[in-house]
């Protein structure tokens, strides 16, 4: 395969979460009498920190966000997640074709990502290369936290390819010198080119990008 390691971002690529977020950020505004297209929140929301997200709600709101903002987002997200989370189209059969060591890397905390790991019983894959912002107070485009994957689990980055779906991801792992490979859904598919992505739209293609096949 050329790779001896393979670093998998969380939402969007293992797990179909996104949506759902999207959904409940959309709602909990809604509430504030704040109506957002959901195509602009959830374009908003993915690959973000949350800090960025709070900076645009409350930009939107034209005030600050009430107190517990977050954690009710997170309160509602995490129960919504245990109804609702699948895992994305085909991951299950591209994990099961892998043979050497993969990991998670993250901008959400690492609580959710276990959880949603379990949820869609995608978390025997990982074992404990799980690995968050969180963990080390820096977030995507920032490169560091593809950076620490590498490095926890004592490979160089040239050594590691990185499966992402937001710009913001394939700007961290390309600027931490690993070979990317993004998912798309057509939208920014000539931006992830422009940036030295390999660009998918289907898990059954990134087998064959992976020469898994």
């Amino acid at each position: 395969m050329g790779h001896k390691c393979i670093i998998f971002d969380c939402d969007g690529v293992l797990v179909d979460s996104e949506r759902i977020s999207a959904n409940v950020f959309q709602t909990m505004m809604r509430e504030l009498d704040v109506v957002l297209d959901f195509d602009v929140v959830l374009e908003q929301i993915t690959g973000t920190s949350m800090k960025e997200n709070l900076k645009f709600f409350s930009k939107h709101l034209g005030k600050n966000l009430p107190e517990n903002f977050e954690q009710e987002f997170r309160k509602r997200s995490y129960q919504a997640f245990k109804n609702d989370l699948k895992p994305i189209k085909g991951v299950r059969e591209i994990l099961d074709k892998i043979k050497i060591p993969i990991g998670v890397a993250s901008s959400g905390p690492v609580e959710k990502i276990k959880q949603n790991l379990q949820t869609t019983s995608l978390n025997h894959y990982f074992g404990e290369n799980i690995f968050s912002s969180y963990q080390i107070g820096s977030w995507k485009p920032e490169p560091e936290i593809y950076l620490h994957a590498a490095k926890s689990m004592q490979f160089k980055p040239e050594e590691c390819a990185v499966i992402e779906d937001s710009l913001v991801g394939v700007q961290a792992a390309k600027a931490g010198g690993f070979q990317v490979f993004a998912l798309s859904n057509k939208k920014h598919d000539e931006a992830f080119k422009a940036f030295g992505a390999s660009v998918f739209s289907e898990m059954r293609e990134l087998g064959n990008l992976l020469n898994l096949d």
